[in-house]
């Protein structure tokens, strides 16, 4: 069963982000060929709790911190800056200054 993803911008994050399904954040990632494993997975969740809450983005030191992880290990899961895939298929604004 394929998943009709939503309209995305330019970077690839929902224009409208109530749209957003586990299910289409799942497949915008199988469409930008990144794994999303359970850690992974756990993080956007966390991510979405976060938001939900406080109503921002967080800073990745921040987001580390509710999470209780060392942000290098995150950045070590996701071979990049961890905020940027994890707000994008988790269907969360663009982080704002440092990711």
């Amino acid at each position: 069963m394929s998943v009709e993803i939503p309209q995305r911008d330019g970077d690839g994050y929902l224009v409208d982000m109530n749209t957003w399904t586990p299910e289409i954040g799942k497949a915008m990632a199988d469409a930008d060929g990144v794994v999303l494993d359970d850690e992974k997975w756990e993080q956007i969740l966390k991510a979405r709790e976060y938001y939900e809450e406080h109503a921002v983005v967080p800073p990745i030191r921040k987001f580390a911190k509710y999470l209780g992880a060392p942000s290098k290990e995150m950045f070590n899961l996701w071979l990049t800056g961890p905020m940027k895939p994890i707000t994008k298929y988790g269907g969360l604004p663009k982080p704002t200054g440092c990711v």
